[in-house]
Parts: C-alpha cells; structure tokens; sequence
C-alpha cells in the first residue's frame, strides 16, 4: 500500500537525517538547516508514490491529487522548535523552489501526518538535473517575522 511505502521512507528520511542532526548541525547546510530558534529537515520523494492514495480514504487525495505534466516531486518539511525539539504545527509554511535560472512562485505547503507524525508536504517541479535552492519560508503564530531556511538541493533523474 503506498501509505505505508511513503511512510516508511520519510520516516527512514527523518531518521538518517536524526542520525546526522550534530554534523548537520556544525555544517549548517543540506537538508537540515537551523535558524531563529527553528530546525527544519526536508524531504524530497518522486510524486508518483502518493499516487495511489485513494480518495475513498477518509483524508481524500492527498494535496488535492498530484498534478498533471513530468518533473513532479512530492516535498515533506519536518518543522521543530530548537529550542524544545517539538514539532511545529501551528505555522503557515511556504515553499519557493529556485534553479537553473529560474525562481518558482511559492506555494504553501500542507499541514499532513504521515504514521502519526505531523509535518507538512506539497508536490513541486524540478525541471531537471541540477543544484536547487528550496527556501522553506515559516510563519508561526506566536512569532512577530516569518523565518525563512535556504536548503541547497543536488536533483538527478537516477
């Protein structure tokens, strides 16, 4: 069932990345960045994995169904308080997506729970093989300024 292919795969995500939170954390760059009290670790998974979620499930198709057209890939950002290790989820949080001489337009990601754990998620395009810049932009309630994480991304077609 792709429920729980995605699920353990971001969940494997979630954990290599745990496992390497101090070097990320001394290095500051890849798919974990830390900023302004917020720690973010993203994920980046082919779209057609969540294709088969059926909208006869009670949380109908996830993000609306995947979009028509190629290059689709489906973005998770697990969101934490530094400061207590929570998981954020009283936030707004957007995604812009920048490469290969172009900047997307962002788009404002989902609030999901893949097994039980809440993050949030949105399908995006990459046009190809290259080096991306994903700027998650994180906008909580209790907070007075968004904060906003650049994550450097390497995509191939492997």
């Amino acid at each position: 069932m792709w429920i729980n292919r995605l699920a353990r795969l971001v969940a494997g995500m979630i954990f290599a990345a745990s496992l390497l939170h101090e070097a990320a954390i001394a290095a500051g760059e890849g798919l974990y960045q830390r900023a302004s009290g917020i720690e973010a670790y993203l994920g980046v998974v082919p779209a057609e994995i969540t294709k088969g979620h059926k909208p006869t499930q009670p949380q109908g198709p996830m993000h609306g169904g995947v979009p028509e057209g190629g290059y689709r890939y489906h973005l998770v950002a697990a969101v934490f308080d530094a400061n207590t290790g929570e998981r954020i989820t009283d936030a707004t949080v957007t995604a812009q997506v920048s490469g290969l001489g172009k900047t997307g337009g962002k788009q404002t990601l989902d609030p999901m729970s893949i097994a039980g754990t809440p993050s949030y998620g949105g399908y995006i395009a990459l046009a190809g093989p290259g080096v991306y810049t994903i700027a998650l932009t994180i906008t909580r309630l209790s907070a007075s300024q968004p904060i906003t994480l650049k994550f450097p991304y390497e995509h191939s077609n492997r």
